[in-house]
């Protein structure tokens, strides 16, 4: 199962969703900050997971004008599913491989002007980062602790890096 997979069963799970609840969800809790899920990509992999036996669907007449929703709700083939892929993500790490590694595999071919430069330009982007996903937080208080747990892993990482990198550049002067 896919991050993107996994974070959309979850949605379902907490409570039944229509494809732009789980957006506006997803925007609501900064879940872009740490999984790959495009808003495009919603209705492909609800329809996947209903495919699959994960969620099952129902249409249902909106109150007033508009069209009818399709609801999405998690079935128990789907809820045995989210409990092994959850237990699996916290039990196993996962290696990512972000493009500052590439980088600085290839700091020999850049100046160290160039690469002190870049280097801070990567900072400010920390900084910026850091400040947009603790201003979030602080704005959706009280969450539940899970969420809380969710941004805490977020900025401790944010911060981690900062860290090491302002460390790089001290090492590059």
């Amino acid at each position: 199962m896919t991050n993107a997979e996994l974070a959309i069963l979850s949605l379902i799970a907490e409570t039944p969703r229509h494809g732009y609840e789980i957006e506006q969800v997803i925007e609501a809790r900064g879940m872009r900050e740490w999984t790959e899920i495009g808003f495009s990509s919603i209705y492909y992999l609800l329809k996947k997971l209903e495919k699959e036996g994960l969620v099952e669907s129902e249409l249902v007449p909106t109150h007033g004008r508009g069209k009818a929703r399709r609801i999405f709700q998690i079935t128990e083939s789907g809820r045995e599913k989210l409990l092994a892929s959850t237990l699996e993500a916290l039990s196993q790490p996962q290696q990512c491989h972000p493009a500052i590694l590439l980088g600085l595999a290839n700091l020999p071919i850049v100046s160290a002007e160039q690469a002190k430069n870049a280097l801070e330009t990567y900072k400010t982007s920390i900084e910026g980062k850091l400040a947009e996903v603790s201003a979030t937080l602080k704005s959706q208080r009280p969450l539940p602790s899970h969420v809380e747990l969710l941004f805490g892993h977020s900025i401790a990482m944010l911060e981690a890096e900062l860290v090491w990198v302002e460390k790089a550049i001290e090492k590059i002067e």
